[in-house]
């Protein structure tokens, strides 16, 4: 009978080690469930062609062309002096600092990745290949600005 005592103990014990084993486990794959961190995601607001977003008194336009072609402009309104921190306090874009300053990864919500789709944004002033980051760039008056998925 003594036996049979443990035999049952060891049984019960082997059903909660086993029944924590499926919890810890139900657990952990919820949270590796590989979604985007909700953080990011809304930090990114995404704008309409015509949308004059912001305020302060440095005003310029910026044109999104996005990876399937769509073009919309928007005039950006902002007491800051630098476009890419007036773009990224306005929830306009994001991205990570990089070696060269702001690699830019989220424009108006489409986000693009170099190494999965060969697609990065561009940063254009006035028509031509901006010289400098996005992040190192004044405001200028009069100056058109454009970020292209290319």
């Amino acid at each position: 009978m003594k036996m049979t005592r443990v035999s049952q103990i060891r049984q019960k014990l082997s059903f909660i080690l086993c029944m924590v084993l499926i919890v810890a486990m139900a657990l952990f794959t919820t949270g590796c469930s590989g979604k985007p961190d909700d953080k990011a995601v809304s930090d990114v607001i995404t704008f309409s062609d015509g949308d004059t977003i912001g305020e302060g008194k440095n005003a310029f336009p910026l044109t999104i062309v996005h990876k399937d072609g769509t073009e919309l402009t928007v005039t950006v309104n902002t007491e800051l002096t630098v476009v890419g921190e007036a773009l990224q306090e306005l929830g306009l874009i994001d991205g990570e600092e990089g070696p060269y300053g702001l690699y830019i990864k989220t424009v108006n919500g489409e986000t693009l990745d170099y190494d999965k789709d060969g697609k990065y944004w561009a940063f254009y002033v006035d028509g031509e290949y901006a010289l400098e980051g996005i992040d190192l760039t004044e405001i200028a008056e009069g100056a058109a600005y454009m970020l292209n998925a290319e």
